[in-house]
């Protein structure tokens, strides 16, 4: 059993940058490719981007590639994105997620959900 906790959500002006954490409880977190995705009202919710086991390879959603970051610290359970130029479009609940496969495709676990807003 994973547990998935996001922070770092906020409020921040069209052009800020925000940095979302996701702790993962165990000591399987290596074994994990993590995504992050998101949800706007009234959408479906979206992937935006996961990163490899090991950290090595990452990719991204069109609409978020060269703005967003994914990074990880495996010694400390942790999977980051790093938000920047941001927009209205991405006000949205953002999700961590955890995969054991690489796909993403249908994670086994999922966060609770951090709200980012974007006022523009």
């Amino acid at each position: 059993q994973v547990q998935l906790v996001e922070s770092g959500g906020g409020l921040v002006q069209a052009g800020g940058s925000l940095r979302l954490s996701c702790v993962a409880s165990g000591r399987t977190f290596r074994m994990y490719t993590m995504g992050w995705f998101r949800q706007a009202p009234g959408k479906e919710r979206e992937f935006v981007g996961r990163i490899t086991r090991g950290g090595g390879s990452t990719d991204y959603a069109d609409s978020v590639k060269g703005r967003f970051t994914i990074s990880r610290d495996n010694a400390k359970n942790t999977v980051y994105l790093q938000m920047n130029s941001l927009k209205p479009e991405d006000t949205a609940v953002y999700y961590c997620a955890a995969d054991l496969s690489s796909t993403m495709t249908s994670p086994e676990y999922w966060g609770q959900g951090t709200q980012v807003t974007v006022s523009s």
